[in-house]
This record gives C-alpha cells, structure tokens and sequence, in this order.
C-alpha cells in the first residue's frame, strides 16, 4: 500500500547539499559555485546511506559543484545515473552574493527586513523567489511524472530553491513560503502524492536538528 489515496503513490524526496566554507562562514551563495568541505562530503555520504533505503528511481541535481558532489555519494550506492539541470541551482541574489549575513544587514537591511516579511524582493537586484521556483518546480514535477507507480525521486538543491519548490508544488501563496523553515546541510524533505495533490510528509530530515546555515537564515 502506498498510503496516499487517489494518487499513483509517487514521492519526492528534496535533498540539500553538504556543508560549505561558506556556509560556515554564512556567506550568501546563490549560484556562486562553492565546493563542499571534508565534513560536507561526510555528510553526503551519511545521507546518501539512509537515502539509498528509499530505493531511489531517479536523481536529478542542480549542475553547481556542492548539489553535484552530494548527489555523486547517492548515486554511487544506487548506481543510478544523475540528471544535472541548471534551473535547479539556488537563487541568483547579485549582490549580496559573496557577502556575510552581518554584511547583508549592514548594507541591505531593509531589502532583508522585506524579504523576512514575505514581500516579493530581488535580493541584490536577483531573482524573486517565485522566479526561481517557476524555472525549479517544472523540471521537478516533469522528472517526477515519469516515475512508476510508488517510484521515489530525489532531487538535489539548495535551501532557497528547495523551499520555494516545495511552496510551489504544496500551492502555497508565495508570501506564506516563509513559513517553511530552512533545511540544514545534508538535510531532506519529503513530499508524497494524495489525492489532492503533493502534500509535505518530511521536512528537514535526516538528524537531529541542527542549525541552518546558509542563504536561507
């Protein structure tokens, strides 16, 4: 049995990628393309081990090196091949990419404050959030229709975008996004198929609760 009445009992799994110098540093990223560090690769390969339980039918990743890197330890244990897509890369957030989040607030904290309240807002002069799931949430939702019965993707991304595909594809009004929290480093999401649509099974998964750090605090 499936548990989802109506629906072809498909899952989508939204997995974030491994920790960062950046995020640590919790510099903003959005598509800059920073590799993961020695524990993010750690953390990969931990995820990746409980993810492979799921047994997986298809990953597709965001084409920047940390999404790609993580993805890479999931698709060693699966043997699957992982399907890189730029529309899947985190927001594109100009110039406040490359700056702390003390810098941010210091610079743009109106522009943050506005945000923070669910306004729609071109961080930096980039993308607004719902730009950003109108290029992500169409590549998932495609990848997702070819599924079997049952079948499980998993997608790999960044917090930003991996939110606001999540709002996208729960129909949420955009301003309400924000009530998703952030996903930690290596951390998941699980959305399963009901009658009535997608609906959040799973939301930052993987430990304990840890911090979030990243583009999305």
């Amino acid at each position: 049995m499936n548990g989802t009445k109506g629906g072809r009992g498909r899952r989508i799994v939204l997995w974030r990628h491994g920790q960062t110098s950046w995020n640590l540093e919790r510099r903003f990223q959005g598509s800059t393309d920073i590799e993961l560090t020695e524990t993010g690769v750690t953390q990969a390969r931990r995820a990746a081990r409980l993810l492979a339980a799921l047994k997986p039918d298809a990953i597709i990743a965001s084409d920047l090196k940390r999404a790609s890197a993580t993805a890479a330890e999931l698709a060693a244990i699966t043997g699957h091949q992982v399907n890189h897509d730029s529309a899947l890369r985190e927001t594109y957030a100009g110039e406040w990419q490359g700056l702390t989040h003390e810098e941010i607030l210091a610079r743009y904290g109106e522009q943050y404050a506005a945000w923070k309240r669910g306004e729609p807002v071109r961080r930096g002069g980039g993308e607004l959030e719902t730009e950003v799931a109108d290029r992500a949430a169409p590549v998932v939702l495609e990848h997702a229709e070819k599924l079997p019965d049952d079948g499980t993707l998993v997608v790999v991304s960044h917090g930003g975008t991996i939110r606001t595909t999540i709002g996208r594809l729960l129909g949420l009004e955009s301003h309400h996004w924000e009530g998703l929290g952030g996903l930690s480093n290596c951390c998941w999401s699980v959305l399963g198929e009901g009658a009535r649509g997608w609906r959040l099974l799973e939301h930052n998964a993987g430990t304990l609760p840890e911090p979030v750090l990243g583009d999305d605090d």
